[in-house]
C-alpha cells in the first residue's frame, strides 16, 4: 500500500506539472486561486497551523479579518507553486520582469570582491523564482531542500531547480551539509538558506514577533565560520499595473547582520539570528498572507501538549 501511495504521489505531481504548464497563464491562477479557496474553507491541519501562526503574529486581528487573511495567504501559498509548476518554461526575460529587486547594491559589491554572500531568508513569497533570478543575475547559487518523500518527489524538485542555475545540497541524507555548504563559500557564491524554522533539533530560540520561535542556527553559524557577509531577505507578492491576477515578486536584501565578535560561537550566531528575526518579523507583519508556514515554529506549539 505504501508503494502504491508512492507511485499515485509521483503520478500526481508529475501530472500536475505538466497539466498546469499547458494552461493559459491566467487559468492557471485562476484554477490555483480556487484550490487555495476550497483548502481554506475546508480547514485542513495544515490551514488551522497557518490561521495559528498568523494569529500570533497579528493578534490585534478580530475572527472575520483572521479568516479573510488566512484565504489570502493560502491563495499566495497555492500561486507560489502554480509558479513553481511554470518555471521551467519561463524565459530569463520573463523572470526579470517577474522580479522588482531592493538594497541589492551591497550584496553585488560583496560578490564582485570575490566574496560570498549567506542570506537569511523565511518561507515568504516565491524562493524558486528568486533563486532563478538570483543565478542568473548575481551570480551562482548554493543552497539546501529539504528531502520530500516520496523519493522520486524530491529527485524531481531536485532537477528543476539545478534546471534553474541553482547548486542544491540535500538537507539530510548526503552527509555533513554544514562541511559543504562551508566549502562552498570560499568563492563569490550567493547562498540563500531558509531558516525561519527549526528543521534539525539543534536550532536557535529567538523572538519572532514577541514570541519565542525555533529557527535554523546555520546561516549565522556559516557567516561566523567563514567571515560571509550575513544578509537577512524577505520576498513578497506585489500587483503588476493595477491587474487584479498579475504579480510579481519584491525581493528585498536587508542590511549586513554584525557579528558581535565576543562571546561563545553559539552566544554570537544568537545574537546574528535574533537581528535576523527581528528583519523578519517586521516582513511578516508586513506582509503576512505572503509568509507560507503551515508548519510549527513558534516555541509554544512545540510542545506536544499544544495545540496541533
Amino acid at each position: 500500500m505504501r508503494a502504491l501511495g508512492d507511485t499515485l504521489a509521483v503520478g500526481g505531481y508529475r501530472l500536475g506539472w505538466g497539466a498546469v504548464r499547458r494552461l493559459p497563464e491566467r487559468t492557471a491562477y485562476g484554477l490555483f486561486d480556487r484550490l487555495a479557496d476550497a483548502a481554506a474553507a475546508r480547514g485542513g491541519t495544515g490551514v488551522r497551523r497557518l490561521r495559528a501562526n498568523y494569529a500570533r503574529v497579528r493578534p490585534e486581528l478580530g475572527p472575520a479579518e483572521l479568516d479573510a487573511l488566512v484565504r489570502a495567504g493560502m491563495r499566495s501559498y497555492m500561486r507560489y507553486y502554480c509558479e513553481a509548476f511554470r518555471l521551467p518554461d519561463r524565459s530569463a526575460d520573463d523572470i526579470a520582469r517577474g522580479v522588482r529587486v531592493e538594497g541589492d547594491a551591497a550584496i553585488r559589491e560583496e560578490l564582485a570582491a570575490g566574496r560570498p554572500v549567506v542570506c537569511f531568508l523565511g518561507h515568504m513569497g516565491n524562493w524558486d523564482t528568486a533563486g532563478a533570478w538570483g543565478s542568473r543575475e548575481l551570480g551562482p547559487v548554493v543552497t539546501v531542500a529539504e528531502r520530500l518523500k516520496p523519493e522520486e518527489v524530491y529527485a524531481d524538485f531536485l532537477a528543476f531547480r539545478e534546471s534553474l542555475g541553482m547548486t542544491i545540497l540535500p538537507l539530510t541524507g548526503g552527509g555533513d551539509v554544514f562541511a559543504q555548504l562551508r566549502s562552498h563559500l570560499t568563492s563569490p557564491v550567493i547562498m540563500p538558506l531558509l531558516a525561519d524554522r527549526d528543521l534539525t533539533a539543534r536550532g536557535i530560540e529567538v523572538d519572532l514577533c514577541s514570541h519565542p520561535a525555533a529557527m535554523r542556527a546555520g546561516p549565522a553559524a556559516l557567516a561566523i565560520a567563514t567571515g560571509a557577509a550575513l544578509h537577512p531577505v524577505s520576498i513578497h507578492y506585489e500587483p503588476v499595473d493595477g491587474s487584479d491576477w498579475r504579480q510579481r515578486i519584491v525581493i528585498t536584501f536587508h542590511s549586513r547582520v554584525a557579528d558581535p565578535r565576543e562571546g561563545t560561537t553559539r552566544a554570537r550566531a544568537t545574537a546574528m539570528t535574533q537581528q535576523c528575526a527581528d528583519v523578519l518579523g517586521k516582513a511578516i507583519r508586513e506582509h503576512t498572507a505572503d509568509w507560507h508556514m503551515l508548519q510549527r515554529v513558534f516555541v509554544a506549539d512545540l510542545d506536544p501538549a499544544g495545540p496541533a
